[in-house]
């Protein structure tokens, strides 16, 4: 599974769900334009998305409790608010579940090829408090997420790797000489679940630097020159293309960041969709390019690779944008209805499922929820509430039968 992860909540008035009879001061400035699909239109701004809307389907009809990005993300990530951290610091009663990538980890079981679960980007924050459940939850460190990034600067990047001090593809050879030694001595110890566990990532991070397949896998050198423009030379387009190479490595779930802050550059961010002013402005010049591009590419390449009937592709944000324009041309924050992407993994194509009402402000035909959106995706690679009950963890939300 790839998860697209569209951090600091794109609007769906402006990409999925347009509302081009609705007043000015809602519909903005952009026109819908036909898709693929008979009677579906979506944005103007992404005309390549439009060309495959066959390929995926439009979830119109998202909504959850939250508007707050902290609590909105936790929601968005793990299908439900407990143990969420808001802005201002409070945390949500209730242990915190692991994201859909931990849940993933925990039933498939590791493997020391690849690591089940990766996310590729920095830690989610909002302002600069970070956000709950992005990793394993109350299932441990364990079901964390790997991290790799891709800067155009330095190419691939393995922050993970930061944490053991000097460690390099030089001089590993004495690196696991010294690891074996404090393992020795470690071993007359008694030794805690943390050790245990730091272990495992020791032993994990040795194996992906020293594994010759592994570090194929990594090297985006080794990808054709068209591939790579293809999908981009940026960030988000080149974590697209690495997403496909990890989930062929043997990854099973790949969350790709569209950035770690939800505000954009112009906002002291790192281009997030938190745009509440300015938005067409930067939508047009940096988002909606970049998003049409990148995720056309995936989907065209899974494709043809016969990869998309066995990987299941979302994008989705944590929330969308207020219905009407605010006075600075933008749009705020708004949970009470958005969209979301879903294609691949054997699952129906070419659909709109859900209505929102004329001003995409709220649902009227099959409200749903991330829950149920991840629950289907989950549905879709044989995790079902069978697996999920039997590993301990409680079945959140229903597939959405229109697609299965």
């Amino acid at each position: 599974m790839i998860l697209l992860w569209l951090w600091g909540g794109p609007s769906h008035v402006d990409s999925f769900d347009m509302k081009p009879h609705a007043p000015v001061e809602y519909r903005g400035p952009y026109a819908p334009v036909s898709t693929s699909v008979p009677g579906v239109q979506i944005c103007e701004m992404l005309p390549k998305l439009a060309q495959r809307a066959h390929r995926y389907s439009i979830i119109r009809s998202l909504h959850h409790t939250s508007n707050d990005h902290g609590i909105a993300g936790t929601i968005g990530l793990t299908g439900t608010d407990t143990g969420a951290i808001s802005l201002s610091g409070q945390t949500m009663a209730g242990s915190l579940q692991p994201a859909f990538g931990g849940v993933v980890s925990r039933v498939l079981g590791p493997s020391p090829q690849m690591p089940r679960f990766m996310t590729l980007g920095g830690h989610l924050h909002q302002g600069k408090r970070a956000i709950a459940g992005e990793g394993g939850g109350q299932l441990g460190t364990l079901h964390d997420p790997f991290r790799l990034d891709y800067a155009p600067e330095h190419g691939v990047q393995i922050p993970n790797l930061d944490l053991i001090d000097g460690l390099s593809p030089n001089g590993l050879d004495s690196r696991e000489r010294l690891l074996a030694a404090v393992d020795a001595l470690s071993a007359r110890l008694e030794r805690s679940e943390i050790m245990n566990r730091m272990d495992q990532f020791y032993q994990q991070a040795f194996s992906l630097l020293t594994d010759n397949r592994a570090r194929e896998v990594f090297d985006l050198k080794r990808e054709a020159e068209a591939v790579r423009r293809r999908y981009g030379r940026f960030r988000f387009g080149q974590c697209c293309l690495l997403a496909r190479r990890l989930i062929e490595g043997g990854a099973r779930f790949v969350q790709v960041n569209w950035s770690s802050h939800v505000e954009p550059v112009e906002d002291t961010g790192d281009g997030g969709w938190d745009m509440h002013d300015r938005y067409f402005q930067q939508f047009q010049d940096r988002h909606a390019w970049m998003l049409d591009q990148a995720a056309s590419a995936l989907l065209d390449d899974l494709d043809e690779r016969g990869m998309l009937d066995d990987t299941v592709v979302v994008a989705v944000g944590e929330f969308g944008r207020t219905p009407k324009i605010n006075g600075k041309s933008g749009r705020d924050h708004w949970n009470q209805c958005y969209s979301g992407l879903i294609a691949g993994g054997g699952l129906r194509p070419g659909q709109v499922i859900g209505e929102s009402d004329k001003l995409a402000g709220h649902p009227i035909v099959r409200p749903l929820t991330p829950a149920d959106l991840f629950a289907t995706a989950l549905h879709q690679i044989g995790i079902g509430t069978t697996q999920l009950t039997s590993n301990g963890l409680t079945p959140l939300g229903s597939p959405i039968e229109e697609l299965i």
